[in-house]
């Protein structure tokens, strides 16, 4: 099947191309570059899957970076070439128009996983040589052996054209003779090295067990042993190998020599110290990066009894408003000079600084005595942002929100501690910015509550876990059912059931407002007309209102959908009535108020739900498509005292009259006692509903208030 022009798999063959174009001519693969790019066509395609996955999966982005050197992408440089493909285009050809500082951390975070796969390749391949070159070396000792009892011609041809140093001593250390490798690998003459002995050879890196290892070669006590031990060579450079040093006896088996054979290994181990810093550094800033981060914070937590931990998370205020406006080169350069200042903060034994992604970077602190430590350290932070910063002739003013953690070690895990910085970082920054906050647990467990209940959102619509609650509205005249208010309520698996001031705020910010929304009004018609099947066609309640979310009012598909489930449930219009918050409704311009107008000229009532706790302008009344005025309960709690409250009692009859003079109904919430009740219907309130009549229950409940009413 062929891509389609300029679709996924189209964007994803350039993004091979590219990659293939970069890396190819620096691999030792005998692939034409057509067939190279085909062998990573399916490492571009998993890259772009992780990419846009909804968990973050670090182990097979290492797979990604393995498989790069299974494809013979030896060079170190083939590595660089490949993250600056993916830094570059991997977003650009596969993202489809995600949010753009989601997706630049998590490519951010692909790469460090990649290039930490790469060096676990490279170095278990590296190991696998090794461990050839070391057979091999035993293999030759047994021919060295050999050629020296046997012919002394066949020991020279092996001793002077082996391609690794074979080095000769006696059993004190003398050395007696050395082969032309060995010689080139030290830089000195024959001359120099046959002067010196083994045991002065030491070197400061050296494993505690060489010289024991040593020591019972000599004696006999052994035959051979294999380490890796560092030189210094003559101009100050260090040379390091593998080295076996093996014993050699004589025709009766006594010891007489000790032969050395080194392969150097110095440009594997630069090359492997190369890519650890790679895997373990941010390319652009130089900073330790996540990984590294990381392992020291898991060391600091596992520290042992009295050692402490303080953790410093800080994210710039209003850097994606510098990114966009002066572009990803300026705020590279911004990301640079933060780093630099965040740095020079950190300077103290236990402290360090790393970048996590993005416009995040965290400060850690570690030892006894952390508490006023990680203050000082927030402190020294905060201050060196407050010097602007100079981009492209521009003095930029840089803030940042800083959330603080501190704490004994051993009591939580890595990714605890992160999550509580994260919190508290958020927390700052929703107080405004600019500004350090101290973690709370409390404030933890309840943001951890909101998250979890904000992912387990999507699901539970699907799961059927909401439900609908209904109050009735009660004519304050008759005292007769005319109608009732939806409310929804979500029956969590284990928050047991949550009322919508729990999760409604979520669903808005998430955008799962508008198909809860719609599942709620078309539930809600739904059983306005099993309730009037129930009345056999008779009036009972009549209206059924319906909260809708100001995110709703602004959605374009309110109207239709709103026609479409009553005309499936058979329901007139007027049996609806959408309440609306004055806050969402007063100032609101012409382009939000013309769906409701729309709907109000079908004939669905419009309430203005808590009337009274915004800044009201009345003259707007005159323009707002509403029927009824819905007043807050706060209006209604003076009078439950008695004598009633006479400032409530006056605002109540002053908007009542204003209400009526426009032709607008007056329903009061709130509503506990008969007092309340009889002196709202004095007033002239048309309907009321709260506990004094029933508290919000299933639909049944209503349903016998209506037949209770009906005789």
């Amino acid at each position: 099947m062929s891509a389609e022009p300029d679709g996924p798999e189209d964007r994803l063959h350039r993004l091979t191309t590219i990659w293939s174009r970069a890396v190819y001519p620096v691999t030792s693969t005998s692939l034409t570059r057509a067939e190279f790019a085909e062998e990573l066509l399916p490492l571009a395609r998993r890259l772009s899957e992780l990419l846009r996955a909804r968990s973050f999966d670090a182990d097979a982005a290492k797979a990604v970076g393995a498989a790069l050197v299974g494809a013979h992408c030896t060079d170190p440089e083939a590595l660089a070439r490949t993250l600056d493909c993916v830094d570059a285009y991997l977003i650009l050809y596969c993202g489809e128009d995600g949010p753009q500082d989601e997706l630049r951390m998590r490519s951010s975070r692909l790469q460090h996983a990649m290039a930490a796969g790469y060096a676990q390749a490279l170095r278990e391949r590296t190991r696998a040589e090794q461990e050839a070159i070391a057979q091999a070396a035993l293999r030759a000792q047994g021919v060295v052996a050999q050629a020296l009892h046997a012919s002394e011609a066949r020991f020279r041809a092996v001793f002077e054209g082996a391609a690794i140093g074979i080095g000769i001593a006696d059993l004190h250390g003398n050395v007696l003779q050395v082969n032309e490798a060995l010689l080139r690998m030290f830089g000195l003459s024959e001359q120099t090295l046959r002067g010196r002995r083994v045991q002065d050879w030491v070197h400061p890196e050296d494993a505690p067990q060489i010289r024991r290892l040593y020591e019972e070669l000599v004696r006999g006590e052994r035959e051979h042993y294999h380490v890796e031990k560092a030189f210094n060579r003559p101009d100050g450079t260090v040379l390091w190998t593998n080295l076996t040093v093996s014993l050699l006896r004589d025709a009766d088996g006594s010891p007489q020599y000790q032969l050395a054979l080194m392969e150097d290994t110095t440009e594997r181990r630069l090359l492997n110290l190369r890519l650890r810093y790679e895997a373990t550094h941010d390319a652009l800033t130089g900073l330790p990066n996540r990984t590294l981060f990381f392992e020291r914070l898991d060391k600091a937590l596992n520290a042992g009894e009295g050692q402490r931990f303080g953790l410093c998370y800080l994210d710039l205020d209003g850097f994606k408003t510098i990114n966009d406006s002066l572009g990803h080169a300026a705020g590279d350069r911004l990301l640079v000079e933060v780093a630099d200042r965040l740095q020079s903060c950190a300077t103290a034994p236990g402290e360090m600084v790393a970048r996590l992604g993005g416009d995040e970077f965290v400060a850690l602190t570690t030892g006894p005595d952390t508490e006023r430590g990680v203050d000082e350290l927030a402190e020294r932070i905060m201050n060196a942002l407050v010097t602007p910063i100079s981009i492209d002739g521009r003095d930029l003013l840089v803030r940042g929100s800083l959330g603080i953690v501190e704490g004994p070690a051993g009591e939580r895990t890595a990714a605890e501690v992160l999550r509580s910085a994260d919190i508290t970082m958020y927390r700052a920054k929703s107080a405004g910015g600019n500004r350090a906050e101290l973690a709370d647990p409390e404030a933890d467990a309840r943001a951890i509550t909101r998250h979890g209940l904000t992912t387990a959102l999507p699901t539970a619509l699907e799961r059927g876990e909401f439900f609908i609650e209904y109050q009735p509205l009660v004519h304050l005249g008759d005292g007769s059912v005319r109608g009732a208010e939806a409310l929804v309520r979500w029956l969590h698996p284990q928050h047991g059931v949550l009322g919508p001031d729990r999760f409604i705020p979520l669903a808005e910010h998430t955008g799962l407002i508008v198909p809860l929304g719609r599942w709620v009004l078309e539930e809600s018609i739904r059983q306005a007309r099993a309730w009037r099947e129930r009345h056999g066609g008779q009036a009972g309640p009549l209206r059924i209102n319906v909260n809708l979310s100001p995110c709703q009012l602004g959605h374009p598909g309110l109207v239709q959908d709103t026609v479409d489930i009553l005309e499936r449930a058979g329901v007139a219009p007027d049996a609806l009535c959408l309440e609306v918050t004055e806050s969402a409704l007063i100032g609101a311009d012409d382009d939000l108020l013309k769906p409701l107008r729309r709907l109000a000229e079908m004939g669905v009532d419009i309430a203005l739900d808590d009337f009274g706790t915004g800044y009201s302008n009345l003259a707007n009344l005159r323009r707002l498509p509403v029927s009824i005025l819905k007043l807050d309960r706060s209006f209604t709690q003076g009078m439950q005292r008695f004598p009633a409250d006479p400032v409530d009692l006056k605002i109540v009859e002053g908007i009542v009259s204003l209400a009526h003079s426009l032709d607008l109904a007056v329903t009061v919430e709130g509503v506990e006692t008969g007092a309340q009740a009889e002196q709202l219907r004095i007033l002239g309130c048309d309907t009321a509903q709260g506990w004094y009549y029933a508290r919000p229950g299933p639909p049944e409940r209503l349903h016998d208030l209506t037949l209770v009413d009906a005789t």
